[in-house]
């Protein structure tokens, strides 16, 4: 296997293994993929991050078939969508942090309640209606979701980040965990005050001149 090729592998793998030692993952139930030549690389199914090596993640092309014998994340099906619907992005981290499914379950939406929602891309960050985990119905409304958007909730499930590199797929994952976590203590305040679509907007310019949009 190329250096550059396990190099990436083991770059999930580290994500993986980052996810749950930052508490925005519990077990295996996070998954990560990274765009990789004409396909993605993804993790598989049912194996503890500690135990994970390079070879085991799981290349699948775009049209959604692998070699025999792998098997990767019951949730391929919105990572392959999402990479397919969006050139731009070449990583998706999918996670089930407390304070975000906590929301999720709800079928709440995080609001602007601070202006780091515009990392997010927007002025709030959704909520996809409910589906079974791993199906096409799942997958397209996680797509819709992330129309003009980096991240999303999934109800009754969890989050989705992405973005143009894995690093940065995983900063907005733990923004958007922080997020969660500050509007749910608002909630308990009573009826928290929003920023408007135009501030947001005004910030997302900003972000954009310091590299981080």
């Amino acid at each position: 296997m190329p250096t550059a090729d396990r190099d990436k592998r083991q770059s999930i793998i580290d994500a993986c293994r980052r996810m749950n030692a930052l508490g925005i993952n519990q077990g295996t139930s996070g998954n990560i993929s990274l765009r990789h030549g004409d396909g993605m690389l993804i993790t598989p199914t049912s194996v503890p991050y500690e135990a994970m090596t390079p070879e085991q993640m799981v290349f699948m092309r775009l049209d959604g078939t692998v070699e025999p014998g792998q098997r990767p994340s019951s949730e391929w099906r919105f990572h392959l969508d999402i990479l397919n619907a969006r050139p731009e992005i070449n990583a998706v981290v999918h996670a089930h942090p407390p304070y975000a499914t906590t929301l999720a379950i709800m079928g709440c939406e995080i609001p602007p309640v601070h202006y780091m929602i515009a990392a997010a891309g927007g002025d709030s960050i959704r909520c996809a209606p409910y589906a079974t985990f791993g199906t096409e119905e799942l997958s397209r409304h996680a797509v819709t979701a992330l129309q003009d958007r980096f991240a999303c909730l999934l109800a009754h499930h969890g989050m989705i980040a992405i973005g143009a590199s894995l690093d940065r797929a995983m900063w907005l994952a733990v923004e958007v965990e922080t997020l969660a976590r500050q509007y749910h203590g608002c909630l308990q305040l009573g009826t928290p005050p929003l920023l408007s679509t135009s501030e947001i907007e005004k910030v997302r310019a900003k972000m954009a001149g310091y590299g981080i949009d």
